[in-house]
């Protein structure tokens, strides 16, 4: 009988405390990217700004990932895991500290630029915390190591969400977009200010919480792996990797799976804003309830988050992947074709066939890299660029209000229709190649 491989044991070593700690690094990244999507359309009021304006705020905050992602493996490679985490947790930080002044001056791009930074951090924690989560164990458990790991990030988005609700949107001042818009300029200041204030309360918090979760890490004794050491050839290791065929199409889907997931969660409060003022209920009543179902939407991801990882001990990682593709295209067909709240509850169901899709691709994408595999990381750290670039072209589209008589927000999702149609051609690919 073939013995059971353990999660976090490997050669007579045990690495659940560093794999607990590591992990508490997946679920505050998660908080940062879900307390964040609902700015665009909180900014979008508070600064009377259009859809695609307020979506500067994605371009910024996934514009770090791609920025910092060489960089910080560049900086793992010659010095450890724990040191790329804790440069991570420190931008981290002061990118959120940074709402306080950003707050003073009043003006929208100092806060794109406390984004930036801040994200700059979660470019080298997802730098280093995913890949050191795949050597805290044998290779064998690797994906469902990763899968378990990630399962954790769902729960600080789910926090980030609640916070978001019920600290940000439902405390903002009632006035709608278009009562705003014919505000005279002192009162727009006036309400701006008070709006602000409570938009950075929650960011203000989480920089304090990170600075203790950095204070804990660095006086934790963590395992070194073999991520330093040696000389760096860059553009050698760039080459090598990307001429691995499952690793450049891994970037690829991961690119697209970024921005349809970016997409789904950040206009699920314009769609249902859309859904619920069409029934008569006022913006701002509308926006709240909307991100209710956003709440709802992340629980089950995170549900179908532990469920698949379970099921890959039965199913090939690239079949699982090319079936939830397909769900969430399926998925996708039903928020563009219908115009009331069956749509919403397909967009929400969509969440439950994209849980498994970013640590899969991911685990898939590095398999037999070995030491290029911190280099390999960086790569698919920035596809998360999709996050940046997606989203902007979804608000165009949703700027526009309706297209041939029907709703823009609607049309606009055949954007993340395409993203699973990529998302699921890696997975067969990947699955043809387990096969073989």
């Amino acid at each position: 009988m073939k013995k059971k491989e353990s999660l976090f044991k490997a050669n007579g070593k045990n690495y659940l405390l560093p794999f607990v700690l590591v992990t508490l690094c997946f679920a505050l990244w998660g908080f940062a990217n879900d307390v964040t999507n609902p700015m665009v359309k909180a900014f979008s009021k508070i600064f009377r700004m259009s859809v695609t304006d307020g979506t500067l705020v994605q371009v910024a905050f996934y514009g770090g990932y791609f920025c910092m992602a060489f960089p910080a493996a560049i900086f793992i490679k010659r010095f450890s895991y724990k040191a790329g985490i804790l440069v991570g947790l420190g931008l981290y930080a002061t990118g959120a500290l940074l709402f306080l002044p950003a707050s003073a001056i009043g003006q929208y791009y100092p806060f794109l630029a406390a984004y930036f930074i801040m994200t700059c951090g979660l470019s080298f924690l997802e730098t280093s915390a995913n890949p050191y989560i795949l050597t805290l164990g044998s290779e064998q458990t690797a994906t469902r190591r990763l899968n378990f790991a990630q399962a954790f990030n769902p729960i600080g988005s789910l926090a980030g969400m609640w916070v978001a609700m019920n600290f940000i949107q439902a405390k903002l001042h009632p006035m709608d977009s278009a009562q705003r818009a014919l505000l005279p300029q002192e009162e727009f200041e006036a309400v701006k200010a008070s709006d602000l204030s409570v938009l950075i309360a929650p960011y203000l918090w989480i920089g304090l919480v990170i600075v203790c979760v950095f204070v804990l890490i660095l006086v934790t004794k963590m395992p070194k792996g073999e991520e330093n050491g040696g000389e760096i050839h860059f553009l050698a290791s760039l080459k090598r990797i990307f001429s691995i065929k499952h690793y450049s199409t891994g970037v690829i889907a991961q690119f697209f799976y970024v921005g349809a997931q970016i997409m789904c969660w950040t206009f699920i409060i314009q769609y249902g804003t859309r859904v619920f003022m069409d029934g008569g209920m006022p913006e701002q009543e509308a926006e709240v309830l909307s991100q209710k179902y956003n709440i709802i939407a992340m629980v089950i991801f995170c549900c179908s988050r532990f469920i698949c990882t379970y099921l890959l001990k039965y199913i090939n990682p690239g079949k699982l992947l090319a079936i939830l593709a397909t769900a969430g295209m399926l998925f996708v067909c039903g928020v563009i074709g219908f115009r009331d709240i069956k749509g919403l509850y397909c967009l929400v169901a969509v969440s439950a066939a994209m849980s498994l899709m970013f640590p899969t691709i991911y685990a898939l994408a590095l398999k037999g890299l070995g030491d290029d595999a911190k280099f390999g990381a960086a790569g698919l750290v920035m596809a998360i660029l999709g996050g940046s670039v997606l989203p902007p072209v979804q608000a165009a589209i949703i700027d526009k209000g309706t297209i041939l008589g029907w709703p823009a927000v609607n049309i606009s999702f055949i954007l993340p229709l395409i993203c699973f149609a990529v998302v699921c051609i890696y997975g067969v690919i990947c699955s043809r190649k387990q096969r073989g």
